[in-house]
This record gives C-alpha cells, sequence and structure tokens, in this order.
C-alpha cells in the first residue's frame, strides 16, 4: 500500500492560495488527483500533521478537507491507522461555474448550508436501492400530490420532530418552497371572484425574494412590522388580510423567534377566517436550546404549513412539501397537478429511503455540530473586529444579523464590501419601509477561518466607512 507525499507527489502549493480558501483548495485537488487516476483506491494518504506540515497550512485545514472527502466517501479511516483512497470511487469532474472567474469571493449573501458536506455516498445508495426495488408502476405517470412513500415517511418524521401531526393524504410534495407559496397564492387569487380582492401580509423586514413572488401573484401585498418578539399581530386588525405569512421558528433576516403571546394573538386571529402561511424557515438548526415546535400544531385547520430541503441537504434537490388546510387542499392538489402534473418521483423515493433508514436524521446531527461552529466563528469575530455591533439571530438558523449604527448606510457598505471580494446582504434590501441599518451574514457555507476572515475585511470596510463621515 503505497503513501502520497502532498508536495511532491500531487504537486501542491499552498502559497498562492488566500487564507480562508486553503480547505476548498485542498479538498477539490486531491479530489481531482482521485478522479484522474494519480491517487488509486487502496493508496494511503499523509497523516493531517504531516500533510499540514509539508504544505505549510493549518492541520485544521487539513482536518476539514478530510472531513469533507469522507463525507463524500472518498476517502476513509485505515483499520491499521491513518487515512486511505477508498475502493471503486469515481469522481465527475465539476463543471465551471459563473464565479470561477472570480474564484477567491466570498459569498455571504445567502443562508445556504455546507453543500460540500451533502450526503453523496448515502444518496447514492438510495437511489441504488430504489432502483433496484421501482416497480413499472412507480416509474410511470405517479400521483401528482407527491409519492405516496415520501408522505408517509415525511408524516412520521413532521410529526416527531416538528410537531406537526398530520395524514399522509394532507401532504402535497412541491419543488421547495417558492411552488408551495405559489400555489397558495394562485388558489387565494382564483377565490378573489367570490371573496374581493385577496390582501396578503408579509413580515417586514422579510425575505425580499419572497415577498416579490407572493407580488407575482397577488396585487396586494402589505408589509408588517417584526420586532424583538416577532410579528406584531396587532397590526393586522389595521391591514384585515386575507392572509398573513411568517417565519415563526427563525425569522428572517431579524431571527427571532415569535413569541408565546404573539403566537396565541396570531391563532386568536386566524379563527376568525384568517390564513396563516408558516414557512418554518431553518427550524432544523437550533443550537442553544430545544427547538421550537412548529405552529401548524395549534390551529391546523387555519394554518398552511411548508418547508423544504434546502437547508437540510441542498437547494438544488428542489423537494418541499406543503399541508394546506382542509378547505383549500383539493384546490392546492389541482393547481400542482395543472402546474406539472407533479414533482420527479425518484428523488422522492431517494429522500424516503433516507428518512426510513434515520440517515437524514444522523446526517442533521452532524450539520447541526458543524454550523453551530461556524455560527461560533462569526459571533466571535463580529465581537472582535465589529465592537460596535450587535448581532442578531444567533440562536438558530444559518445567518445572523449584524445591526449597525444608524449612521451608516448598509447598502454603501455591501457596495464596498462587493468591491473586497465579500457578497453580503444590506438589510434595507429585506425591507419594505426604511429602519435601521444592518447587514444579513450568512455562515453556513463556509469553514470558520474563510468566516473569521471575511468579518474582519468588513471590520476594515465600516471603519473606513465611519472615517469617510
Amino acid at each position: 500500500m503505497g503513501q502520497v507525499n502532498g508536495t511532491d507527489f500531487l504537486q501542491l502549493d499552498a502559497t498562492t492560495v488566500p487564507r480562508g480558501h486553503r480547505a476548498s483548495w485542498l479538498t477539490d485537488a486531491i479530489r481531482k488527483a482521485i478522479a484522474d487516476g494519480h491517487l488509486s483506491s487502496g493508496m494511503r494518504l499523509p497523516a493531517t500533521r504531516a500533510l499540514s506540515q509539508d504544505l505549510g497550512i493549518a492541520r485544521g485545514t487539513v482536518t476539514e478537507a478530510f472531513q469533507r472527502l469522507t463525507e463524500e466517501g472518498l476517502i476513509v479511516p485505515n483499520r491499521g491507522g491513518g487515512t486511505v483512497v477508498a475502493a471503486s470511487v469515481a469522481v465527475a469532474e465539476p463543471p465551471a461555474r459563473e464565479d470561477d472567474e472570480h474564484p477567491h469571493v466570498v459569498d455571504l449573501s445567502t443562508g445556504l448550508p455546507d453543500l460540500t458536506a451533502f450526503p453523496r455516498t448515502a444518496w447514492l445508495r438510495a437511489e441504488r436501492e430504489v432502483l433496484s426495488r421501482s416497480t413499472d408502476k412507480e416509474l410511470g405517470y405517479a400521483d401528482s400530490q407527491g409519492a405516496p412513500e415520501l408522505r408517509y415517511q415525511l408524516a412520521k418524521w413532521l410529526g416527531r420532530s416538528r410537531g406537526v401531526s398530520v395524514d399522509p393524504k394532507q401532504i402535497v410534495v412541491t419543488s421547495g418552497v417558492t411552488q408551495a407559496l405559489s400555489l397558495l397564492a394562485q388558489v387565494l387569487r382564483d377565490r378573489s371572484s367570490d371573496r374581493g380582492t385577496p390582501t396578503l401580509a408579509v413580515e417586514d423586514p422579510g425575505a425580499e425574494g419572497n415577498r416579490r413572488l407572493l407580488g407575482y401573484w397577488i396585487d396586494r401585498v402589505v408589509p408588517v412590522p417584526v420586532d424583538e418578539h416577532g410579528l406584531v399581530v396587532s397590526e393586522l386588525a389595521r391591514i384585515d388580510p386575507t392572509a398573513v405569512m411568517t417565519t415563526p421558528a427563525h425569522q428572517f433576516p431579524t431571527g427571532v423567534a415569535l413569541s408565546p403571546e404573539r403566537r396565541r394573538e396570531l391563532v386568536a386571529w386566524a379563527a376568525n377566517g384568517g390564513l396563516i402561511i408558516e414557512d418554518d424557515y431553518d427550524a432544523e438548526y437550533r443550537y442553544d436550546r430545544a427547538p421550537i415546535r412548529a405552529l401548524h400544531g395549534l390551529a391546523p385547520h387555519s394554518i398552511a404549513y411548508t418547508a423544504s430541503l434546502s437547508k437540510t441537504l441542498a437547494p438544488a434537490l428542489r423537494l418541499g412539501w406543503l399541508v394546506a388546510p382542509p378547505d383549500l387542499h383539493d384546490a392546492v392538489v389541482t393547481k400542482k397537478w395543472a402546474t406539472d402534473l407533479g414533482s420527479p418521483v425518484l428523488p422522492q423515493l431517494a429522500l424516503a429511503h433516507l428518512i426510513r433508514t434515520g440517515t437524514l436524521e444522523k446526517h442533521l446531527r452532524t450539520m447541526r455540530t458543524r454550523h453551530r461552529q461556524r455560527r461560533d466563528a462569526a459571533a466571535r469575530a463580529v465581537a472582535r473586529y465589529l465592537p460596535d455591533c450587535t448581532v442578531e439571530g444567533i440562536a438558530a438558523g444559518l445567518h445572523i444579523l449584524i445591526g449597525l449604527p444608524e449612521r451608516f448606510d448598509d447598502e454603501d457598505i455591501a457596495r464596498r464590501a462587493a468591491e473586497r471580494g465579500i457578497k453580503i446582504h444590506p438589510l434595507s434590501l429585506h425591507r419594505a419601509t426604511p429602519g435601521s441599518p444592518g447587514l444579513v451574514i450568512g455562515y453556513g457555507a463556509h469553514p470558520p477561518e474563510r468566516i473569521d476572515h471575511a468579518i474582519r475585511l468588513l471590520g476594515q470596510i465600516i471603519t473606513g466607512s465611519r472615517q469617510d463621515r
């Protein structure tokens, strides 16, 4: 069994790679070496300490790269010690990306999970299992509401993880939360001929993309303020909306959870005929206390519940689900049928396999630990480099909100950051009405050293902005 010397055999040179990007660089280099045959099955890799010394980089960077490759199934721990290339691995070269021209841009603008940790091996195993036992009927046109096996597994999983008690027949599998919101908005709009033009209330600040999406289907989308207790429910009496959309478990972008008093107040409002659209955003990741149960259990006949795999596994899967109230269910199913005849079945069956075998929950436990470490790194970096700023929303999720002093222009800071290779969202992007400035920082997709590097640059930018005034 041969062993690799990192600097000689792989011809790696870390001196040209900026700090904060070296773990991804090393992961890509080893992955490529496996793909082109330079590293063959069974070949032993150097110890992390030795490789870090050879390359002149931190041992934690090497450990991070090895962990990613292990999770991809490309390398495995050797019983006799060390790490070896896995047997019978095949790696496809990744296609060129639009941002390859600027490989050192750090994108903190989106609340993505750590996509390098996607359980590729487990997913491939699930797909092989599904294909080996799929019947001819399952490979034909499926129920537009979703594969029965997935709806059955989802019903059990939602019951134990989110407190959502639902019959599988009530679940509609969608192409993410985006399609769930579109279906609901269209159903509400279709009813307008009988009940007048619908008004939809949305959180302010709230996800700018959702606000635009809902505004595409419904003419009257009205902002409702959010404070430290969540959605200000008392404002609904003034607006008198048909429905209100909320992210009660972890509000985007402020990170607050809807307080118990506001939850009861919102349910009382819906009892008079209103519809609550619950986007169970970031509910999987809660670090400092037990997860907050979904709002749906308090009023299932008044709440449309939706969630997806975008933060759990990957947005590219385009798998989500919607539990509509009984009076909207048939209309939603019909609208789903008319839209696409149903979501692709094979990914649904693969997901059902991951849930049934406990693989999804195991993956979530791993991701909670990893994302908590990244959350902690972001909070430490803000305290160190931005001492005059506040940090909100750290108890859960994949992003934090940095509150800026009132004199700052968050859009200007975001522009300056982009010029330095840091993509961030100004809080004002997610506001429908003016308010305090801030920066929304997505930390889930980046290792701690890169997060520290990016926030250090933000500190320099904000200091420079202060001096310009």
